[in-house]
């Protein structure tokens, strides 16, 4: 071998060198490209409801509602009793009136 061969090979590895790093450094700005495309995607805000959600009723509130409905119904069929009892009332005194009065007009 000759002292060429060895330089020429040297020069060769230079060149090879020099083009890598060009190779690197266009893959390098391509992977600090990618991330700030990436950075800016997550930097946009997802969009979100502008209105407020009212907080729903707890457990305690329930059961006071369902308690205040039956207390209503029980007050309610109560009611019902008494009307059909003074429905009863006035029609048998309506009857032992009518026919007080019909003993009157007969002359008993």
């Amino acid at each position: 071998m000759t002292e060429r061969d060895p330089l020429a090979q040297a020069e060769a590895a230079v060149r090879d060198a020099q083009t890598d790093t060009v190779a690197v450094q266009l893959a390098l700005a391509a992977v600090e490209l990618a991330k700030a495309a990436t950075a800016q995607q997550q930097a946009a805000p997802a969009p979100t409801c502008q209105h407020e959600r009212k907080p729903g009723k707890s457990a305690g509130e329930w059961l006071a509602i369902g308690c205040g409905v039956c207390v209503a119904g029980i007050g309610i069929a109560f009611a019902s009793i008494a009307l059909a009892i003074a429905a009863c009332c006035a029609t048998g005194c309506f009857l032992i009136l009518r026919r007080i009065w019909q003993d009157m007009q007969r002359g008993r």
